[in-house]
């Protein structure tokens, strides 16, 4: 907080914030517990008990403090508190609070520490269950931990002891609508062209796509910045833990699972919700992520007639992605063996996209392969790759891995067999994926 242009110092002015916070819960609770006033309503009634404290100070308080107590108490009441900085920083893309006293932000991949903190632990708490508390959530010793939606798009995870010991651990995850454009991943490198053709094409013409990756790897970034191909025409029913999907789409019907109360009653999962979503004439059907049970039934929705459902899920390869959707199925206990989930999710996912957060903090797509049934095993042939470039070590001379993105996507000369089933659907190939059909003539030669 910068005090070069006040007449406080940070301790005065922090305790001033805190007493006209008071001040204005107080007089909003005196008119019998009305909602706080909006707009400038809101700080002509600051700034009126901002005059109220200079009259009892016995001293005027200098332009630049008093529109800066205005504002930083209207964040308190409206807004992200001391972190309202960072939320409209564009450049930020995760926000992360060990305790009161410690504000994390990621830049570009980056992590580095903030001067911001809380005034204490207390505050801290004031500010989550501000937050947590216009979605019907809450934060105690029965519930210690709680996902949530901000306002903004954002995703918030808070947690509070006993189950962390420096206080109230937070995690932001933002989500902006110019970080998921198609361009923006051009520009980002994440994708080619071609690849953006491919995944168009598949989306258009009904193909069901799995995007795979670590955590923080992209795969909502993905899923959101693709999802504007999906038909105008077509109805999109969106499942989640917590919502935070932004997808560019006239018609999406959005469901969110909710947390049982601290003995259980209540809570309806993901799998409940896609039960329901197979009721609701849904022409798709996106599960955020899946990581439980619920895969039975996202594969079922897949293989019945929501032919375009997208799913994201936490995996380091494509084939391992496949190996977890068969444990999660498997997990459902429906009574199936295992060569019968196989076969399932063979028929259900055509198409996996691996995404990959290298090392310099950069994203990218690593990996896109179709899902191959060959002889009861699945397998995922690439049909584009990440292609890192290795740097010779001076003193071994050795080949190692780069630190960031040195490295090109390439096509791996395969034609997917999808190819066919989208011609038959009425789309034609893209000019930039003439490569896929060069490649199947090379195959069909070479057989």
């Amino acid at each position: 907080m910068q005090t070069n242009s006040r007449d406080l110092s940070d301790v005065d002015f922090r305790r001033l914030r805190q007493f006209l916070h008071q001040r204005l819960i107080d007089s909003i609770e005196a008119d019998d517990g009305e909602a706080f006033p909006d707009g400038d309503a809101l700080r002509a009634r600051i700034n009126s008990l901002i005059a109220r404290a200079e009259d009892e100070m016995g001293k005027p308080i200098v332009a630049a403090s008093r529109a800066a107590l205005c504002e930083e108490v209207l964040q308190e009441v409206k807004g992200f508190g001391p972190l309202a900085a960072l939320m409209i920083d564009s450049g930020v893309s995760d926000i992360l609070i060990n305790g009161p006293d410690e504000v994390w932000v990621d830049r570009s991949g980056q992590l580095s520490r903030t001067s911001l903190a809380f005034d204490n632990e207390a505050h801290l708490r004031r500010f989550l269950d501000r937050l947590i508390a216009a979605q019907g959530k809450h934060l105690d010793s029965n519930c210690p931990t709680v996902d949530a939606t901000l306002p903004d798009g954002s995703r918030l995870h808070a947690m509070i002891p006993p189950l962390c010991s420096k206080g109230p651990v937070v995690s932001i995850r933002r989500f902006t609508e110019a970080q998921s454009s198609v361009e923006s991943l051009l520009q980002s490198g994440m994708l080619t062209q071609p690849m953006l053709d491919l995944l168009g094409l598949a989306i258009s013409a009904g193909l069901n796509i799995l995007i795979a990756g670590g955590a923080a790897a992209g795969k909502t970034t993905l899923l959101n910045g693709i999802s504007q191909y999906i038909p105008v025409g077509e109805r999109v029913i969106t499942i989640e833990e917590s919502a935070e999907l932004q997808l560019r789409h006239p018609h999406v019907v959005t469901l969110e699972a909710r947390q049982g109360n601290s003995e259980g009653r209540g809570q309806v999962d993901l799998r409940a919700l896609l039960r329901n979503a197979l009721r609701m004439r849904a022409d798709r059907i996106i599960v955020g992520e899946v990581r439980g049970t619920e895969v039975f039934e996202m594969l079922q929705a897949m293989t019945v007639g929501h032919d375009g459902s997208l799913s994201t899920v936490h995996a380091n390869s494509p084939s391992d992605a496949l190996k977890r959707l068969e444990s999660l199925a498997l997990l459902a206990d429906v009574g199936l063996p295992r060569e019968a989930i196989r076969d399932m999710i063979g028929s259900a996912i055509q198409l996996v996209v691996q995404v990959a957060r290298l090392r310099d903090g950069s994203r990218c797509i690593s990996s896109i392969g179709e899902v191959i049934a060959d002889n009861g095993r699945l397998q995922v042939r690439e049909i584009f790759r990440f292609v890192p470039e290795r740097i010779e070590s001076q003193d071994s001379g050795q080949a190692i891995q780069p630190l960031n993105r040195l490295g090109r996507h390439a096509h791996c000369e395969y034609s997917p067999r999808f190819l066919a089933t989208v011609g038959h659907r009425g789309y034609e190939l893209p000019l930039s994926l003439s490569v896929l059909e060069q490649s199947g003539a090379k195959e069909g030669n070479h057989g």
